[in-house]
C-alpha cells in the first residue's frame, strides 16, 4: 500500500496542459520517455498498477538513485503525487526485451482514493489527468526528472470506465464521493473524475441540534436533572435484596447478563430483579424511564453494567451499594478507557467515567491491571472470575443445540467450511464507526474460495457505511452482520478472520484456527496501540492483503501452536464455571475457595 505520509497535495498552475519539466539543467527536453502500463486493475476506488518507465542512455542500475511517482492534475491545478515502488525490470515478465542498463525502471504501486490524504479522506472533487514521473540521480549531484502520459489503457477499463463510491466518517464530518475513471483520448492517459455528492455534520440530524427546544431540556432532564432525582432518592434506604441491570448497549437479557442471571434463578436467590435495558447510548429514554432509573440506581443494593453507560458516571454510589462492571469484553487487547489518555478519542484525565465502580471482573490476573489502569479503579477491585458468557464454550450440550438450530435456519452452513469475517470498526468511536470493505477484493476471494468455503460477513453493529453483497456472489457471501450473538456463530465456524477484536479470545477456546487481516496495522498501533506486541500477540497469523490471505488459507498455514499458551495466558480457569464465580464472589461475597462447584 502506499505510504500516505509521502503524498504531496499542492496547488500548481498547470492548467489542463500537460506539465512539462523544465527545472533542471540542460538535457531534459531531449530526453526520450519510455514507458509501458503492464497492468491496471481496481476493486472498489483502490487501484493496483504496475509497469515500466526509463530514459533512454539514462542508467537505472541503483535502486537508490531512482524514483518514481503517480502524478494526478487537477482541473484546477492541483497536483498530488503519490509514490510508488521501484521493481527490478525482470519481475514484469515482459514479452519485449529491455537492456539491463535500465535494471530498476520497473515500478508498482496500489493507491486507495478512498484514503488518499493524511487525514483519511478521499481524493478531492475535481477531474484529474494521471501522469507518470520518473527521476533518476547519476554523477554525483547531476538529476534527471521527466514526467510522462501513461499511454493507452483503454484495455484495463471494463466497458471503457471504472466506477466506485468512497465515504468518509467522523464524529463531525460525513462525505460521499463518485469516483469514476476513464481513457482519455486526446491526452492518451488515465482519467480519473471525483464527484462529491454529499458533507455534512452529522450532528444536526440529530433531534437535540441547537435550537430544539425539546432537546435543550431533554439534555437538562437527562444529566442536571437526573442527579437531583438521585440525589433525593438517596434518602431512601437501600433494599438490600434489590438488583438492577442497566445497559445503554442491549435491549434484552444477553450477553454476560444471561449467565448471570440465570445463574441467579437456578440458585432461587431471595433477590428483587429490576432491569433498565437500552439499545444504544444515543437512544432517548422517556421522563418516566429517567426518574425509574434515578430511583433504582439510589436504591439498589447490587447495579450491574455490562458496557459503557454514560449517566451512571457522575454519580456518587452510596457507601453499602455495589457499581458491578461485568465488561462485553474478553482479555485486554486495544487500550481503552484512561488507557487512552492523550490519544485521539482518548478520555479527559480530569473524566468521571467508570472510575465509580466497585467491582469489575476479568478473566485473568494476568489483566486485571489493564483494566484497573483503563476504568481508572484500584487494582484490588478488580475480580479475575472468569468472563460469564464464555461458559458456553465449555458446555457440549449448548454446542450441539446452537449448531442443530443454525444448520436448520441457514442449511448452506452444513454443506461447505465456513469462514466467518469479524474485523472491529475503524474511527474514534460510534459516531465515526466505519469499515473500508474495499480493502477485500470480494471477486478474488469468491473465484480462489467458493468451492470449498462459504464467507460470513459479522460487521461491528457501530458500522455506518452502508455495505451491499454483489448478486453475482450470493452463494457464497453471506451478512450475518445484524446477528446479534457472535459466539453462536463461532460454534459452525471453522476459520475465523478478525483483526483487532476482542472475538480472538473466544473463538481461541474452541482450538480452531484464525487469521488476523491487519492491512492497517502500522497506523492502528500508532493511533490506537495495544497492551501488548501486536505481532507476538495474535494466536495465528497476520496478513495484509486479500492474496495474502488466500494463500495463508490454501497453505493453512493457521500457526496453531500459538492457540493453547494464548488460553493459558488470558483465562485462569478452563471449566465453564464463570457465572458462578460472579455470584459467589461479587454477589454472595465468598472468597474463591469457597465457590460452588457448579
Amino acid at each position: 500500500m502506499i505510504d500516505k505520509d509521502h503524498i504531496i497535495i499542492k496547488k500548481e498552475n498547470l492548467g489542463e496542459t500537460l506539465p512539462t519539466i523544465n527545472e533542471l539543467a540542460g538535457k531534459e527536453e531531449t530526453l526520450i520517455p519510455r514507458r509501458k502500463i503492464t497492468h491496471l486493475s481496481w476493486n472498489g476506488p483502490i487501484m493496483k498498477i504496475r509497469g515500466y518507465f526509463y530514459l533512454e542512455e539514462i542508467p537505472m542500475r541503483d535502486e537508490d538513485l531512482v524514483k518514481k511517482r503517480l502524478v494526478l492534475v487537477g482541473k484546477n491545478g492541483t497536483r498530488i503525487s503519490i509514490p510508488l515502488s521501484d521493481l527490478p525490470i525482470e519481475t514484469l515478465g515482459l514479452n519485449e526485451e529491455v537492456d539491463d542498463f535500465y535494471e530498476w525502471a520497473g515500478f508498482e504501486g496500489t493507491i486507495n482514493f478512498a484514503t488518499l490524504d493524511d487525514n483519511g479522506r478521499p481524493l478531492p472533487d475535481s477531474e484529474y489527468k494521471v501522469y507518470i514521473e520518473t527521476e533518476v540521480h547519476v554523477l554525483g549531484d547531476q538529476r534527471y526528472k521527466k514526467i510522462f502520459t501513461l499511454g493507452n489503457v483503454s484495455s484495463f477499463l471494463d466497458k471503457g470506465f471504472h466506477s466506485a463510491k468512497m465515504e468518509y466518517f467522523t464524529a463531525k464530518r460525513e462525505m460521499k464521493f463518485n469516483l469514476i475513471a476513464s481513457y482519455d483520448q486526446p491526452v492518451k492517459t488515465l482519467k480519473i473524475i471525483s464527484s462529491k455528492l454529499k458533507d455534512f455534520d452529522p450532528r444536526e440530524m440529530s433531534l437535540d441540534a441547537k435550537g430544539n427546544r425539546r432537546g435543550l431540556f431533554y439534555r437538562f432532564l437527562n444529566s442536571t436533572g437526573f442527579r437531583i432525582l438521585y440525589k433525593l432518592y438517596c434518602f431512601l434506604p437501600i433494599k438490600e435484596k434489590k438488583v438492577l441491570f442497566a445497559s445503554d448497549s442491549r435491549s434484552d437479557m444477553s450477553g454476560n447478563f444471561h449467565f448471570v442471571y440465570e445463574e441467579m434463578l437456578k440458585r432461587n436467590l431471595d433477590l428483587d430483579y429490576h432491569f433498565m435495558l437500552k439499545r444504544g447510548v444515543g437512544e432517548k429514554k422517556t421522563f418516566k424511564e429517567i426518574k425509574s432509573l434515578a430511583y433504582h440506581l439510589a436504591t439498589s443494593k447490587y447495579i450491574i453494567l455490562d458496557d459503557f453507560y454514560p449517566m451512571v458516571y457522575p454519580l456518587t454510589i452510596r457507601k453499602n451499594a455495589e457499581l458491578i462492571q461485568l465488561w462485553h469484553a474478553v482479555g485486554a487487547f486495544k487500550t481503552f478507557g484512561f488507557s487512552r489518555i492523550g490519544r485521539p478519542g482518548g478520555p479527559s484525565p480530569a473524566s468521571r467515567n467508570h472510575r465509580n465502580y466497585t467491582k469489575a471482573i476479568v478473566s485473568s490476573k494476568h489483566v486485571a491491571k489493564y483494566y484497573a489502569e483503563g476504568f481508572g479503579i484500584e487494582e484490588e477491585k478488580v475480580i479475575p472470575t472468569g468472563i460469564p458468557r464464555t461458559d458456553i464454550f465449555f458446555d457440549k450440550e449448548y454446542e450441539n443445540e446452537v449448531r442443530s438450530r443454525l444448520y436448520e435456519e441457514f442449511p448452506f452452513l452444513k454443506d461447505k467450511k465456513v469462514i466467518t469475517f469479524a474485523p472491529t470498526f475503524r474511527g474514534n468511536g460510534q459516531q465515526s464507526a466505519h469499515y473500508p470493505m474495499e480493502v477485500l477484493d470480494l471477486e478474488k476471494i469468491y473465484n480462489e474460495l467458493k468451492d470449498e468455503y462459504v464467507f460470513l460477513f459479522k460487521i461491528h453493529p457501530f458500522v455506518k457505511n452502508d455495505f451491499n453483497i454483489p448478486y453475482q456472489y450470493k452463494d457464497f457471501f453471506y451478512d450475518f452482520s445484524s446477528y446479534r450473538e457472535i459466539n453462536d456463530l463461532l460454534f459452525v465456524t471453522d476459520l475465523l478472520i478478525t483483526d483487532y477484536s476482542s472475538v480472538c479470545f473466544e473463538y481461541a477456546l474452541l482450538n480452531k484456527p484464525m487469521i488476523f487481516f491487519a492491512y492497517d496495522v502500522e497506523e492502528y498501533v500508532q493511533k490506537r496501540d495495544f497492551y501488548y506486541e501486536y505481532t507476538s500477540f495474535i494466536p495465528g497469523p497476520l496478513v495484509r492483503s486479500t492474496d495474502e490471505m488466500i494463500q495463508t488459507i490454501k497453505a493453512r498455514d493457521y500457526k496453531m501452536e500459538k492457540i493453547k499458551p494464548f488460553i493459558e495466558y488470558f483465562f485462569d480457569h478452563h471449566d465453564g464455571n464463570s457465572s458462578a464465580r460472579v455470584v459467589d464472589q461479587i454477589i454472595l461475597g465468598k472468597d474463591e475457595s469457597e465457590d460452588s462447584p457448579n
